[in-house]
């Protein structure tokens, strides 16, 4: 068995295998690879509970656990994808909302489990780190956004 130097855990209420399997379903270089079951009754749970999920999303190694509803997830965590295009935008957007998750504002969304995700396309990262009217333009445009427009944002890079 091998360990990660540096593993993200992520405390889930009960659902850190389902959570991990949608993960490893929906996004590339993601999968689980291990299920732990509780060896004794704890605070959140009995004896042969699945307790931890040792889970991969895009490549990054996470530990899921399932400590009970004692803490909640909040934007000041968030997994960052970045997006080719619309269609894989799309992709990733519509899985999580569609999920049971929720829309938020400029390419952020929540997963049903209390995740926050940017989807965020590869040219609005580029207009914003272009500086200058392009950046201020991508900007605005972004602010009004739920789900990346990709083609807006390229309309707005171009000043129209």
């Amino acid at each position: 068995m091998t360990v990660a130097k540096n593993t993200i855990c992520l405390w889930y209420d009960k659902d850190a295998e389902a959570a991990a399997r949608f993960y490893a379903e929906t996004f590339p270089d993601s999968s689980v690879s291990a299920i732990h079951h509780a060896p004794g009754d704890y605070p959140a749970g009995k004896e042969g509970d699945v307790l931890t999920v040792d889970f991969t999303v895009l490549g990054i190694p996470c530990l899921g656990l399932n400590g009970g509803p004692a803490f909640t997830h909040s934007e000041a965590f968030s997994f960052q994808v970045s997006t080719e295009d619309q269609e894989e935008t799309d992709r990733y957007w519509n899985a999580i909302v569609e999920n049971g998750g929720q829309e938020s504002a400029c390419g952020w969304c929540k997963d049903k489990w209390g995740i926050s995700w940017q989807i965020t396309p590869r040219v609005l990262v580029e207009a914003l780190a272009a500086g200058g009217g392009e950046a201020k333009r991508a900007f605005e445009a972004m602010m009004d956004m739920k789900k990346i427009d990709v083609a807006a944002i390229e309309a707005a890079r171009r000043g129209h």
